[in-house]
């Protein structure tokens, strides 16, 4: 029997060229082949008659093939495979494939076959033009039914995984099910097999829903009963308790050269609460784009230096790590703090450059009140004498694995307080919606900067068409002169086939050099190396270029106060909170700041998906907009969130993650280590390798 942790290359069905293409989808085993869920269906279930009353709609027809040929267009490299059929009535139907030959040889005159696709009526026949196929004899799979769409890889057909689907799912009864049975009763789900089952070949629509609650139920409440472990272990944890200094916090706030936002105001006095617990804090602070986050972290950090114990902030770039190194030594300029920046090429204590072993005593000894660095803080060889506060800036830009190992090290660190474990605050500057905060960081407590600082210019937002292209390329030469910088942003690196119409940013680079003689223009893109990344932001900060071209990787967090252009090209491909974030790295200085929205799309739903940041400066508003549009798979990314499609759609059902949260509850309450539950317990193992909830 067929087991589902067989090796999908062991498998006699799969030949080493597609056991090696499956590994491409991350596929080794049966079990991970049966998990490997649909992205959509098609709805070939309406098996129906030729007849006119069904033009222009996606049907199944039944039918007889009369003749087949196939039609050669040399010049072009064309097939076009051709079969005349028709129905019990005698009506007749053509169908047409491009480039698929074989079919010639599979539908031979007299053989019964269902054809799904959209029907059309041209001159005295029905058409259907590459319709799905299949043997009337065989079983429904590919036609006739709600037909599964899978993500593929070349070498690897959705009807190729349909057929090996059908051969393999009944190992799918091995697999344990780890929810337990009273829970499936009381929540009127499916188990996990039957839920399996609907899913790759659904009976009809309204099982196919109960099987995606089936299984976005099962990750929502491993989500919530591993938050909630977390937040209780915390609680179990000793933290330095830390009462708050009222005036030393005042007179920081009142010697600021401007005036913190209600909002700031808030989230201070929420941190200060937290600090003096002697339970760790574990907290997110949640801001937009420009909202003041830094501000409030360093009345954090104050507080704790102010009694004699250290802090560390940890930011994921060099880049970053530097510009709140500079940053925090002009907030605390008329302290008498150590600040320190450790990263791979710096170690610099206030503004003199020391060598690594100087830098490892001082920290160990103490003398460091304040270090900054990249995630090179926390290796093992690093000594605090005294941390209680780690703060870490833009934390999903880390990788879910890496955040893991971030905070597990963090809370772990050596230092010469063995009893207590640091207070930690995390900060990210993509606006969270409340009910993705709630689905997904119920493990933290969360503070939110929903105001922006006043005075602050708006920055002036346009759609811009392919013929304004030339005004705008007249208005960066004014603003270049005077002075100014500006950012180029693109969607990709080089042209693909599937996206040719998008302007590559190396190319575009190489067009710009041509239209601004004598300016300097930078490339930032995923394919180099950090060294050179570092390199090309840092002349880009210095002045030193003037145009700065760069894919989506430009860095979040990078404050470049004399950038006044974000030109964004192609911009209905991005979604509406990440053109914020790249709204967001100009207007942060004194001069008028302008964002570009280039399209060529003619869209209406993307024109007015853009029109909407065209009006709203407001991050939280956009990312509501983008979960209402494009679903929370925008916002947390699957890949960082380590969630399944289904689990991602489902993050906005606020009812769904109230049911989870309170049925996670109830089994903590009585069995908080799972000891009734041990298969639960294993996954919830297993499912917190993947996602990170800190």
């Amino acid at each position: 029997m067929l087991s589902p942790n067989n090796f999908l290359k062991k498998n006699p069905g799969i030949t080493p060229k597609y056991a090696k293409a499956l590994e491409k989808l991350g596929l080794f085993t049966v079990q991970d082949f049966l998990t490997y869920l649909p992205f959509r269906y098609d709805d070939f279930s309406k098996i129906v008659p030729l007849s006119e009353q069904y033009i222009g709609k996606v049907v199944t027809v039944c039918v007889k093939v009369n003749s087949a040929k196939l039609n050669r267009i040399f010049k072009r490299k064309l097939t076009i495979a051709e079969i005349i059929c028709e129905d019990e009535n005698g009506t007749l139907l053509k169908a047409t494939w491009f480039n698929q030959p074989f079919i010639i040889e599979n539908l031979p005159k007299d053989s019964s076959v269902r054809l799904s696709g959209k029907l059309e009526l041209k001159g005295k026949y029905f058409t259907i033009s590459s319709p799905a196929w299949e043997k009337s004899s065989r079983e429904e799979t590919n036609t006739g039914r709600l037909v599964p769409i899978y993500s593929e890889t070349p070498g690897i057909t959705s009807k190729w995984i349909r057929w090996q689907m059908k051969n393999m799912l009944e190992a799918g009864k091995q697999i344990p099910d780890y929810l337990p049975i009273e829970l499936r009763k009381k929540l009127h789900l499916y188990s996990f097999f039957s839920a399996l089952r609907q899913l790759h070949f659904p009976e009809n629509a309204e099982k196919l829903l109960i099987a995606k609650k089936t299984f976005a139920f099962r990750e929502m409440f491993l989500l919530q009963l591993k938050s909630l472990q977390i937040k209780n272990d915390r609680k179990t944890k000793q933290a330095e308790s830390f009462a708050p200094d009222k005036n030393l916090i005042e007179n920081f706030i009142n010697n600021l050269p401007f005036q913190l936002t209600g909002a700031q105001h808030r989230a201070i006095k929420e941190i200060l609460f937290d600090l003096k617990k002697n339970s760790p804090m574990n907290r997110l602070l949640n801001g937009d784009v420009g909202s003041g986050k830094t501000i409030v972290a360093a009345a954090s950090a104050l507080e704790i230096i102010s009694k004699k114990h250290q802090v560390a902030i940890l930011a994921p770039t060099e880049i970053l790590a530097k510009q709140h190194f500079s940053g925090f030594c002009e907030l605390f300029k008329n302290n008498n703090f150590n600040i320190a920046l450790f990263t791979g090429s710096y170690k610099i204590i206030n503004s003199q450059n020391i060598d690594r072993k100087t830098m490892l005593e001082k920290i160990h000894s103490g003398e460091i009140d304040l270090l900054i660095g990249t995630h090179a803080i926390i290796q093992k060889n690093i000594k605090f004498k005294n941390l209680s506060l780690v703060i870490i800036d833009e934390q999903h830009r880390f990788g879910v694995e890496q955040r893991a190992t971030l905070l597990q090290e963090a809370n772990s660190l050596k230092d010469g307080d063995a009893k207590n474990i640091p207070h930690l605050l995390t900060m990210t500057a993509t606006p969270i919606p409340r009910t993705l905060a709630i689905a997904f960081f119920g493990s933290l407590d969360i503070s939110v900067l929903d105001e922006m600082p006043k005075n602050r210019k708006a920055i002036i937002t346009k759609i811009i068409l392919p013929s304004q292209r030339e005004q705008i390329y007249n208005f960066m030469h004014l603003e270049i002169d005077a002075g100014r910088q500006v950012f180029v942003i693109f969607p990709l690196v080089n042209e693909s086939e599937k996206l040719i119409e998008i302007k590559a940013a190396t190319e575009e680079y190489k067009k710009l050099i041509a239209l601004f003689p004598g300016y300097k223009i930078g490339l930032l893109h995923g394919k180099l190396k950090a060294t050179e990344k570092e390199v090309a932001m840092r002349e880009f900060k210095e002045q030193k270029t003037q145009i700065m071209v760069s894919t989506s990787v430009i860095e979040v967090g990078i404050d470049i106060p004399n950038a006044t252009i974000m030109l964004i090209e192609n911009a209905d491909r991005f979604g509406l909170s990440q053109l914020h974030q790249f709204r967001g790295r100009v207007g942060r200085g004194e001069h008028q700041s302008y964002c570009f929205i280039f399209t060529e799309s003619t869209n209406s739903v993307s024109l007015k998906r853009l029109r909407i940041l065209e009006k709203s400066m407001d991050g939280f508003e956009l990312a509501k907009e983008d979960l209402n549009l494009r679903g929370p798979g925008q916002l947390l990314g699957k890949a960082q969130s380590g969630l399944s499609d289904i689990a991602m759609e489902n993050l906005n059902n606020l009812k769904l993650i109230k049911i989870a949260r309170t049925e996670a509850q109830n089994i903590l309450k009585n069995d908080f280590k799972l000891k009734k539950y041990p298969l639960l317990a294993k996954a919830l193992e297993k499912f917190a390798k993947n996602v990170h909830l800190e």
